[in-house]
């Protein structure tokens, strides 16, 4: 995501626009198609949340249509959203003339490589690393193969895209990475714009532009088990198995014999994708809270998923936002978009020390930054801020409300709102499609690539067994033989 220069620091950190670019320039009014697999609802998870205020920030001046393979019963805000079937992306494709994607879909759908739109490729969440987690309890050929399908996907994005969005400066550092092994930093990319702002530009993830207003109360006074007196520790999202809500659980078992009146909330239990499971570290915290008698007590979990529209009613009703995590590779490169909801709602923080909101937390005084797994310094904190002692709280809030106007969506989203008044396609895209339909055509022969030979190994490997069982050696036989005429 971009910032605005000096906004947010290091946590989102600050590009500069694409060289060129005029931001007077009279906008052409654009075809933009935004796509993602997720559900579009009243109660939406992250990456539709990004969608849907993609598709709201580009509708005043272009002709948005937001979609998803995944259900859709909500109605767009200047913007048609709908629900499609695989077989209808194509023709969204070829009727647009800016495609935003996320998610898993160039596997899906190869003739992404040849379309001749331009291509925006959101790649704020890194996936092939949150897969080591969200499947770290399978056996491991299966995760091994889920691994392979995300990098597979990740090299026909990366391979493809015209402009890269990522969530922070640390993210950028990643994606620059990635970009430079497929090739992607080249002469062309490079001569065009040395920064590499024209091909991969920080766009965070965001929050209202509007105050949050609550309606009615939704925790305090509401939830059995909690009055409207109590000291609510919010944990504002999912609970996925790369965060760590057991420290959190055993912190709160301490802060009870000090602070009596904590109640600690689980905000989401329940994923809004009904294809999205409930994970191991959900079912051990439950078992973990019981045990330690904290449920119904200290401890409580909503079951279900907050509408998008309605959180501010829980989070308005909380007096610390927390989030812990596990000192991860995934940690390292995350963008925690629930701490942006307590930006909003103006809640003192605690965060686990590791990624790039704990940074933006210690440097300007938005809480306290706590070691992983560390239960006592988590108890210290939570207590410090719940009591307010010393105005510690006093001096967060302060602080909270003057970063949050950093994180609106107008500010982050602004390097894309800018790109899609004058849409291009990347430097090199023109070599690309040129070496493309060469090799196509057999007038140029690919040097394969390390993971090439080794994928073609696997797949020859295959073969040889197949033929073997149908028809034994002589089959396999024949099949080397065949092969070696038709290269020769």
């Amino acid at each position: 995501m971009v910032a605005v220069t000096g906004a947010p620091g290091d946590a989102a950190g600050s590009v500069a626009p694409a060289p060129g670019a005029d931001a007077s320039a009279a906008t052409t009014r654009r075809r933009v198609l935004v796509v993602t697999l997720d559900t579009i609802a009243d109660r939406m998870a992250g990456p539709a949340i990004r969608a849907w205020e993609i598709s709201r920030a580009l509708a005043p001046e272009h002709d948005v249509r937001l979609v998803t393979f995944g259900r859709c019963t909500r109605q767009g805000e200047g913007f048609e959203a709908r629900h499609i079937g695989v077989g209808d992306f194509r023709s969204e494709v070829d009727a647009s003339d800016v495609v935003v994607v996320q998610g898993f879909v160039f596997n899906a759908f190869d003739w992404l490589q040849t379309v001749e739109q331009v291509l925006v490729v959101d790649l704020y969440d890194p996936f092939q690393l949150e897969t080591l987690e969200v499947d770290r309890y399978k056996p491991t050929d299966e995760r091994h193969r889920a691994l392979a399908f995300a990098l597979g996907e990740l090299s026909l994005q990366v391979r493809r895209g015209d402009l890269f969005l990522c969530a922070s400066r640390r993210q950028r550092d990643l994606w620059i990475g990635h970009l430079a092994a497929a090739g992607r930093i080249n002469p062309e990319t490079y001569d065009a714009d040395p920064s590499l702002a024209s091909l991969i530009t920080i766009v965070p993830f965001g929050t209202s532009a509007e105050p949050p207003r609550q309606e009615r109360r939704a925790v305090k006074g509401v939830t059995a088990g909690i009055a409207e007196t109590d000291k609510v520790v919010l944990w504002g999202g999912g609970v996925y198995n790369w965060f760590d809500p057991l420290t959190l659980v055993h912190a709160v078992d301490r802060v009870r014999r000090t602070v009596p009146e904590v109640r600690l909330y689980f905000l989401g239990m329940k994923h809004p994708n009904p294809d999205v499971p409930e994970m191991a570290v959900a079912t051990r915290t439950r078992a973990l809270s019981d045990e330690l008698g904290l449920t119904g007590r200290h401890v409580f979990f909503n079951e279900d998923w907050v509408a998008y529209e309605r959180r501010a009613d829980h989070l308005l009703d909380a007096d610390v936002g927390v989030s812990c995590h596990f000192p991860h590779v995934e940690t390292e490169f995350s963008f925690r978009t629930r701490i942006l909801d307590y930006l909003w709602t103006g809640l003192p923080i605690v965060t686990t020390a590791g990624d790039s909101f704990a940074e933006l937390v210690a440097a300007r005084g938005l809480g306290r930054v706590v070691p992983p797994e560390d239960a006592d310094a988590l108890a210290d904190a939570l207590e410090e801020l719940l009591v307010d002692r010393d105005g510690a709280a006093t001096a967060a809030r302060d602080a909270v409300r003057e970063v949050a106007p950093e994180f609106t969506w107008p500010v982050v989203l602004a390097p894309l709102v800018e790109f899609c008044r004058t849409p291009r396609r990347a430097a090199d895209a023109a070599r690309i499609a040129a070496e493309r339909e060469a090799a196509a055509s057999g007038s140029v022969t690919p040097r394969p690539g390390v993971r090439a030979l080794a994928a073609a190994a696997r797949r020859d490997a295959g073969a040889a067994v197949r033929h073997l069982r149908a028809g034994g050696v002589r089959q396999v036989v024949a099949k080397v033989r065949w092969r070696l005429a038709r290269r020769r």
